[in-house]
């Protein structure tokens, strides 16, 4: 099963916000998942990530999209998850 972390949207018409989500590549965008990192609001510009559950996924082989990558590096998650990788 080839697991990406991406953005499910949530939030009313025209005003969107995004779980961002660990599931599997198949499922539809808005489908079921395995499990929630965080949250993304454009409009507030707001994010919330769970930081271990993040590296979690990504040390386990999930691939993030680009909106989650662009995410993560302003975070500070992917400096982290490279530096764990640097240091096998």
């Amino acid at each position: 099963m080839a697991v990406k972390i991406r953005l499910t949207r949530m939030g009313a018409k025209k005003h969107p916000s995004y779980r961002i989500v660990a599931t599997d590549s198949r499922r539809k965008r808005d489908g079921e998942y395995l499990e929630q990192i965080g949250f993304y609001d454009p409009i507030k510009n707001e994010v919330r990530v769970d930081q271990e559950l993040a590296l979690k996924w990504l040390n386990d082989g999930a691939k993030p999209s680009d909106t989650v990558r662009n995410i993560f590096s302003q975070n500070g998650i992917m400096s982290k998850y490279a530096s764990s990788k640097q240091g096998k």
